[in-house]
């Protein structure tokens, strides 16, 4: 059987969650089946080479920008003699004679269209679309963001929950206090992981910060800048808490197993989300985690996290402040968080995906 992946989230200017779940599929793809059974991915032209993935990239004969362009209207070129594409987000190829599978991560475009940009809502509604009329499998990171499939796109083909794993690359190195040194001292801070943009609730975070309940913790927020705007420090120094707040950047998977180690308490705030990597992450780190009640976090917490009212600084800052001065119940979060975090497994997921693409290809 010969699957062509999608990868050119990867060559994306911010890559995102997207972007690491592309990777380690393609990874754990190639780990349990491949190369008895062909693994390609396919990327647009030119860009291949920026690639680190042990399967071979093939590109597509278009740039990337003429890429989205050309497959958000069903046009332009598409895999050659695949069995199977699997678009691992919604930049999905035209429809050929292979079997389609496309991962919709989440609803955000349809449920909150005011957090994205205008273009990138109207993109994402449209192969939305395309991908309910003519996907033959889709394929989601949680139940609850499979029943929104469902609801809201009525799609033709199966919505088949398949959740993503723990990366195996997150380790805490031996070095991991030298590594922390550079961004933030020591003595425990509220960590965020995540693309700063405005879906994922970081006001309502610093606002809860602001909180005189909290005005001895300290806060270091991980992860690229994205659209809208949203400039962490100066919202923190906007808000009097700016020598309080460390923004870190992009940093590599060492400096972030190590920035978790150090934390007392993960933090997500987020509007929404299809699944919330970094919840997995740090249970699987031995961190208690907050998030907010957005289905698919609490569907991913399992119940080992704490979890308070979407946009609602006041009842987060409670839970911060809850969780903080109780040692038996952060225990307690803990241990079970650990335990949850078992039920994630890249290679579990990369198996029941080759199952799904056998029963596609026939």
């Amino acid at each position: 059987m010969r699957v062509a992946l999608i990868v050119e989230q990867l060559q994306s200017r911010v890559p995102g969650g997207t972007g690491r779940y592309a990777a380690e599929l393609a990874r754990a793809l190639e780990r349990t089946r491949a190369p008895a059974d062909e693994l390609a991915g396919w990327v647009a032209q030119g860009t291949g080479g920026r690639l680190d993935l042990p399967i071979r990239i093939r590109p597509l004969a278009t740039p990337s920008l003429l890429l989205s362009r050309l497959w958000e209207r069903g046009i332009g070129p598409a895999p050659r003699n695949a069995d199977v594409v699997h678009a691992t987000t919604l930049l999905l190829p035209p429809k050929r004679a292979a079997a389609l599978v496309v991962t919709i991560h989440d609803v955000v475009p349809w449920t909150h269209p005011e957090t994205l940009t205008p273009r990138g809502a109207a993109f994402h509604r449209r192969m939305g679309a395309r991908a309910a009329r003519e996907a033959d499998l889709i394929v989601t990171p949680t139940a609850s963001v499979a029943g929104q499939v469902r609801r809201i796109l009525a799609p033709r083909a199966e919505v088949t929950p398949v959740p993503p794993g723990f990366s195996g690359d997150l380790t805490v190195p031996d070095d991991a206090r030298e590594r922390r040194a550079r961004y933030v001292d020591e003595g425990g801070y509220l960590l965020f992981v995540g693309t700063a943009e405005p879906r994922k609730g970081l006001d309502t975070l610093l606002d809860a910060l602001s909180e005189p309940s909290l005005r001895g913790q300290s806060l270091v927020v991980v992860g690229p800048r994205g659209w809208g705007g949203v400039d962490v420090g100066q919202q923190a120094e906007a808000r009097g808490i700016g020598d309080r707040v460390s923004v870190t950047g992009r940093v590599d998977d060492s400096d972030l197993a190590a920035l978790y180690d150090g934390a007392s308490l993960v933090v997500m705030p987020s509007r929404a989300e299809g699944f919330g990597l970094p919840v997995l992450e740090a249970m699987k780190l031995g961190v208690p985690v907050i998030t907010s009640d957005d289905p698919a976090m609490r569907e991913v917490g399992g119940g080992a996290s704490q979890t308070f009212p979407v946009g609602d600084p006041t009842s987060l800052g409670a839970v911060i402040e809850k969780v903080l001065s109780d040692s038996t119940l952060r225990a307690q979060m803990i241990d079970a968080g650990r335990v949850r975090a078992l039920d994630f497994d890249w290679l579990d997921s990369a198996r029941a995906l080759w199952d799904l693409y056998d029963r596609l290809s026939g």
